[in-house]
């Protein structure tokens, strides 16, 4: 009964990390089309965002959405590894960990441009960077001793021999 519930929370966990990380993709989806499309409310931010820095607000706005960009395919791409059951290995996993943390970086910056660069704060945008932290905290602790050993170069526990097992000759290792 206790491993029926571990299994049935195990798949409830890993459903609602899918629709979180295909949310997250999305919502920035939105973001990275407005910047390289020069929508006129993302060039009057990134103009109010430059000057502190003094900057060119064209080469901000295209820099941010490429950085927001690869974020987004981050997101997506680890709801392809969730789907696809690849979360377990090595590479999968460390691809996993790199998409997330890199998913937390980029919002992290987001947060920090919208707090100390504009000159008014967009709380919406203050929502959906918390929002897209959250799912990047939530894949990074749902993961979190697997994705310390892939790190470290062990193999997953799935994968991992028995080092006291006989071989194949009877011997013992």
């Amino acid at each position: 009964m206790k491993k029926q519930f571990a299994h049935i929370f195990g798949l409830i966990v890993k459903i609602l990390l899918i629709i979180m990380n295909f949310l997250a993709g999305f919502i920035l989806t939105r973001f990275t089309i407005s910047k390289f499309a020069a929508w006129p409310v993302s060039v009057a931010a990134f103009e109010d965002m430059a000057k502190p820095l003094g900057i060119d607000p064209t080469f901000f706005r295209i820099g941010t959405g490429f950085v927001i960009g690869f974020a987004m395919l981050a997101f997506f791409v680890n709801c392809l590894i969730l789907v696809f059951k690849k979360e377990g290995h090595g590479n999968f996993l460390r691809l996993f960990a790199f998409n997330s943390l890199y998913g937390l970086g980029a919002m992290l910056g987001a947060l920090f441009a919208e707090f100390f660069l504009r000159t008014e704060v967009k709380w919406m945008l203050v929502y959906y960077a918390t929002g897209i932290i959250i799912v990047a905290l939530a894949n990074l602790a749902t993961h979190y001793k697997v994705i310390l050993n892939a790190l470290r170069g062990d193999p997953p526990p799935a994968n991992r021999r028995n080092l006291s097992a006989e071989t194949p000759r009877g011997r013992v290792l």
